[in-house]
């Protein structure tokens, strides 16, 4: 009896890592086909990204009017009003990505599904991060054209990956929480700014080092401070994703 039961204890290891195994498989491919709906009907419609691409860049086109004296220090301002470009049109995407949702009545066909609510959230999460981060990177060379000041540095890619993922992050939660109520244009950017602006200041700041050419020391404390905010926000908006969409 003693040996019968030391050869049931390996199967039955064999048998929980393979349940485990396969419930994480299942997790990842629920989070990947929520990604790639949001993909393919952006596809296929294109209002996300037609709207944050004309209005980053008309804001843009604002900032070149409204400051023609401080174009001579384009490096002075250009970091901040890069970034205020990014933000305003990634709040604009993330509202979008779960009004269409809502309206079109598919936001319930995706809590009825046998999923978990996590998943859905990353899957909706890194459809957000695609579309900013392509806008950003097409607004970019624009934005130096018309500033004349170069943006394109290599060296800007960690701090642009580090900023878009904790916008998209906490921009998603706030997006599902916002798009219940009637005011939701309005709810978004007051719940997300509070939030969002250490990690906006801190992309800023290490944008302007970058471009002036400081030391990399100069900038390590803010891509810290990025990269532990993206770390706590990947965890508790998947967390608390549930509770949002109940309510």
């Amino acid at each position: 009896m003693a040996r019968m039961a030391k050869i049931d204890r390996p199967i039955e290891t064999g048998l929980e890592k393979q349940k485990e195994k396969s419930a994480l498989s299942a997790y990842f491919r629920v989070a990947g086909q929520v990604f790639l709906k949001d993909i393919r009907t952006e596809l296929r419609t294109k209002e996300i990204f037609s709207s944050m691409a004309v209005f980053s860049l008309l804001v843009v086109m604002v900032f070149v009017f409204a400051l023609p004296g401080k174009l001579k220090e384009a490096g002075d301002v250009a970091p901040g009003l890069l970034w205020i470009a990014f933000t305003f049109a990634g709040v604009l995407g993330l509202n979008r990505s779960f009004i269409n949702e809502k309206d079109r009545g598919s936001l319930e066909g995706l809590l009825l599904a046998p999923a978990e609510r996590s998943a859905i959230f990353y899957g909706k999460a890194l459809g957000n991060f695609t579309f900013i981060i392509v806008v950003e990177l097409l607004l970019a060379p624009i934005f130096s054209m018309l500033f004349n000041f170069s943006v394109l540095r290599l060296e800007l890619l960690p701090v642009l990956l580090l900023g878009t993922i904790g916008f998209a992050e906490i921009g998603t939660l706030f997006a599902a929480m916002a798009v219940n109520t009637r005011a939701r244009e309005v709810l978004l950017p007051v719940l997300f700014f509070p939030i969002m602006l250490p990690v906006i200041i801190a992309a800023s700041q290490s944008t302007a080092a970058i471009l002036s050419n400081r030391p990399f020391d100069e900038i390590s404390s803010a891509l810290g401070l990025m990269f532990f905010f993206d770390l706590i926000f990947a965890v508790v908006p998947g967390m608390l994703f549930e509770l949002v969409l109940e309510e």
